[in-house]
């Protein structure tokens, strides 16, 4: 274990990180004081550094308000203003996922109690997307549950806020990455093209409909990943064509052996416009490196929703080309995966050796 540097050693450590304006310094975390302002700051604060003989370091705002300093208004060290930002957001959050219509901008920053501005800047800083946005994906999270559920769909377009299907059909893949019809019907009137094959993990199914691929599957009895292509589309007509999709089944099977790029293949992904983020983000991980649930939803400037971005990986109905197995948990855990953490692991370390090369 790495002995701790001497105090005069640190104290220019962070001195240095004070000048640098570091709001994560790699000497760990600190306030700093100044004594002729009789206040206490993080070292990322905007202000103008103090002089360094009336700087003090604490460990923390407790000892420093203990020594008798107040919190910088400008850098909120005790994260005050961040809480309360924090809270204001999450209550218009709730009153948008309460309302029937989306509530009007005005609404929600009076609700808040904030300028319509200043508001609006808040809440898209913290949840990465604006009012509308948002308030546009719980409309379509409600409509796609309830053509889920078999809802007719003037009723669950009605249900789920939207004032007329003209609405949703001028932009069907915005809101469920295919025409409300095609959501509620399960696929009836498409015909999906599968093909098997074997692969390094185990049997490999692949299905593809005339935009893309729509479902990888692998590491299970064929007529199981066939059972798991029906159950996500009951309605379609499958429909064998393994000369079809051999080009594709060779790219995904060479993959599965020796990962060495990132699949590019033309895919039809069907979602929610919360899914599909997801899905793209996941795209975006470079071979080999990791992210955490947490840390993808921050990604996505939605820090509370780890729990939706898990069910949108646990989703995924292309695995390996919109790569889950990229996803860990926060303390570096492979945790679950759909097609078991052993096969997980090994994706992982293969391309982590395709990197190494």
């Amino acid at each position: 274990m790495p002995e701790a540097p001497l105090p005069e050693i640190l104290d220019g450590l962070r001195w240095q990180a004070v000048l640098d304006r570091q709001a994560d310094p790699p000497c760990g975390g600190f306030l700093y004081a100044v004594t002729t302002q009789g206040v206490f700051c993080r070292p990322g604060c905007p202000a103008r550094p103090p002089l360094r003989r009336n700087t003090r370091f604490f460990p923390d705002a407790q000892a420093a308000e203990a020594a008798g300093f107040r919190a910088c208004k400008r850098c909120d060290p005790k994260g005050d203003r961040a809480r309360l930002h924090a809270e204001a957001v999450a209550a218009a959050c709730a009153m948008i996922e309460a309302a029937e219509t989306i509530p009007s901008l005005e609404a929600l920053a009076a609700r808040a109690g904030y300028a319509r501005h200043h508001f609006l800047r808040l809440f898209r800083d913290i949840t990465g997307v604006t009012p509308r946005s948002y308030a546009e994906g719980v409309r379509a999270r409600r409509l796609h549950a309830a053509l889920a559920a078999g809802d007719r769909v003037a009723e669950a377009v009605a249900g789920a806020g939207f004032g007329s299907e003209s609405r949703v059909y001028e932009s069907p893949g915005r809101h469920l990455g295919m025409t409300p019809g095609a959501a509620r019907r399960g696929g009836a009137g498409e015909v999906i093209h599968t093909a098997h094959a074997d692969s390094a993990m185990g049997p490999l199914l692949v299905g593809a409909t005339e935009a893309g691929i729509c479902y990888i599957g692998f590491a299970e009895p064929p007529e199981a990943l066939e059972g798991d292509l029906r159950a996500r589309f009951p309605q379609a007509r499958i429909a064998p064509a393994p000369d079809h999709l051999a080009a594709s089944v060779q790219a995904i099977a060479a993959f599965i052996a020796e990962p060495s790029a990132a699949l590019a293949l033309p895919l039809d992904l069907r979602g929610t416009a919360f899914q599909r983020r997801v899905w793209e983000a996941l795209t975006r991980i470079p071979l080999g490196e990791t992210r955490s649930y947490s840390g993808l939803a921050a990604e996505l400037g939605q820090p509370a929703a780890t729990r939706a971005v898990a069910r949108a990986c646990a989703q995924n109905p292309v695995a390996l080309a919109v790569p889950c197995h990229r996803v860990v948990g926060a303390s570096g855990d492979l945790t679950g995966y759909r097609w078991g953490v052993p096969r997980k692991a090994a994706l992982l370390a293969g391309e982590r050796r395709a990197r190494s090369r």
